[in-house]
């Protein structure tokens, strides 16, 4: 065992992170059998152990910004790597029977965590900081960016894919007057977003991007493309092409990575995402080639970095009004995936993109709003 602690030692020393130090970014161990565990399950494997209290860190979105800083995530090779990959290379994981998975897996597990856990508006993607001071002002500026980027105008209607618990069309209908329809595969989302939407010219249904087949002057897509996949990313940009007006326009706010991995995080596939998949900048463009015309890429991955410490105090400021519908194996699996989310946009590992297409180009010229 100790030759697997100095082995452990070595490598967290690389990213200056010391077994027992007293940086609030060191780790405190608690069952020695995590050696054993991490050195051969890599990043699965340093998940479940933190879930199951096998040790411990003060700051753990600032161990993760320093893993990742120092590139460890790539030096220990896990066991089920290859099985992974294969699996990846010849299914599609994200296919229409897979699609509602992470529905069921992450976003149905209780609408109340998330009231919650997120602002007002109950927006769960990357807040717009620019002028903001908190929260909820992050969320409402974020909206309201995609609005003005869209040009929206009374009576247009509006496709919002992937439409959460529907903040974004309540926004939209009331403020710049449109009509809309949200798709969500999440039955819980549906619910509470027709509550939401109720008495609003907006449509919530449990559908398939891939089975809308409608026009619209404009289609939105925030937080979604992450669950799409490479083997579906052209299909989707044919949707969006299929279904845009003429003189349409679409944004897609997404998260992204620099270079595309052929296998995602294991312990996020597992616990918090199934079959989700980060796309690249490169994907992206050649995905929608030949069928949109690329006008605006706006950068701000640094503000979801603010914006899952937001979350993650938010989370724990109430976890005694929730804890009777969950176990502090939960509790221990979200702190990590918010803190370990917050890590890696931080080292800008992770980036949050929205980018802005017309169907045709538009006349006179693309005007960015930011």
């Amino acid at each position: 065992m100790r030759g697997l602690k100095q082995t452990a030692q070595k490598i967290l020393g690389v990213a200056k992170i010391k077994i027992g130090g007293k940086n609030p970014w060191d780790i405190k161990i608690n069952n020695d059998k995590i050696y054993q565990k991490v050195l051969a399950q890599g990043s699965l494997g340093l998940g479940e152990s933190y879930m199951d209290g096998w040790w411990d860190c003060k700051k753990l979105d600032e161990f993760f910004n320093k893993i990742i800083r120092a590139g460890l995530e790539n030096k220990i090779n896990e066991r089920g790597f290859l099985r992974k990959l294969l699996q990846i290379k010849l299914t599609n994981v994200q296919n229409k029977k897979r699609a509602y998975e992470v529905g069921k897996k992450h976003y149905d597990i209780g609408n109340d965590l998330y009231k919650l856990m997120l602002d007002k508006r109950m927006v769960y993607s990357c807040g717009y900081w620019k002028n903001a001071k908190t929260l909820d002002e992050a969320q409402e500026a974020k909206l309201d960016l995609i609005c003005k980027k869209m040009g929206l105008k009374p009576g247009m209607k509006i496709l919002d894919i992937g439409c959460g618990w529907g903040s974004f069309l309540k926004f939209a209908a009331k403020k710049y007057k449109v009509k809309g329809v949200g798709i969500t595969i999440s039955k819980e989302q549906k619910k509470l977003a027709e509550e939401i939407c109720k008495g609003l010219p907006v449509e919530i249904r449990l559908q398939d991007y891939r089975d809308v087949n409608e026009k619209f002057d404009r289609i939105i897509s925030i937080g979604m493309f992450e669950h799409v996949g490479p083997k579906n990313y052209r299909t989707y940009m044919k949707v969006v092409n299929r279904c845009l007006k003429d003189d349409g326009m679409f944004l897609l706010h997404t998260i992204g990575v620099n270079t595309p991995k052929k296998v995602g995080d294991r312990w996020f596939n597992k616990y918090i995402f199934p079959n989700s998949a980060l796309p690249s900048p490169g994907q992206i463009i050649n995905s929608s080639e030949g069928l949109l015309v690329l006008e605006d890429w706006h950068n701000f991955g640094e503000d979801y970095d603010k914006t899952l410490i937001e979350w993650h105090r938010n989370f724990n400021k109430n976890w005694n009004k929730i804890k009777k519908n969950y176990d502090e194996r939960f509790r221990r699996m979200w702190n990590y995936y918010l803190l370990a989310s917050a890590g890696g946009f931080r080292v800008k590992r992770n980036r949050l993109w929205q980018i802005v297409y017309s169907k045709n180009g538009v006349e006179g010229g693309y005007k960015p709003v930011r």
